[in-house]
């Protein structure tokens, strides 16, 4: 099994009016490919995101990035670069992660939800001493998740609509 070191290839999506910062572990195989977050098209981010504000699923880059910002949403992940095999996040080692303190003292994020359990151990591990902001763990929208199914990940994730 080989793993290679891989540097994050997108930036984050945010602006001035950001309130809630989700941030992911790393992006899979398909989405370095698609040049976006969660681009595999079995992931169920973009169907919860999208179902959570009663929208139309977006289909570009900037739908989904238009669909974050109009409700105030930043997207990033931990790991700025890692070691990882193919796009499984328990196979990821040797984690530089993302400068998210900076991130947050230019907007006025006050709530970090992590999709999935791997995206918050990274964090609290590597992020949380500079950022003293604490994380809300949400079940992963990957489709290896396959113990939530669409509808019960929108009902666990309605926290970031009331955020």
């Amino acid at each position: 099994m080989s793993s290679e070191v891989i540097v994050h290839p997108f930036d984050p999506v945010f602006d001035g009016n950001s309130k809630v910062l989700i941030l992911g572990s790393f992006p899979s195989v398909k989405s370095r490919e698609n040049e976006f977050y969660y681009g595999h098209e079995r992931n169920r981010f973009w169907r919860v995101i999208s179902a959570l504000y009663s929208e139309h699923l977006p289909e570009t880059v900037e739908q989904k990035k238009s669909l974050l910002l109009r409700h105030n949403i930043a997207l990033w992940d931990t790991a700025a670069s890692c070691t990882v095999h193919a796009s499984s996040d328990s196979s990821i080692r040797n984690v530089m992660p993302n400068d998210i303190k900076s991130l947050l003292d230019k907007t006025n994020i006050a709530r970090i939800y992590a999709n999935g359990k791997t995206a918050a151990q990274l964090y609290n591990k590597l992020v949380l001493p500079s950022t003293a902001v604490e994380i809300v763990a949400l079940p992963s929208t990957s489709p290896a998740n396959a113990a939530f199914t669409l509808e019960k990940l929108i009902e666990c994730w309605q926290v970031i609509a009331q955020s």
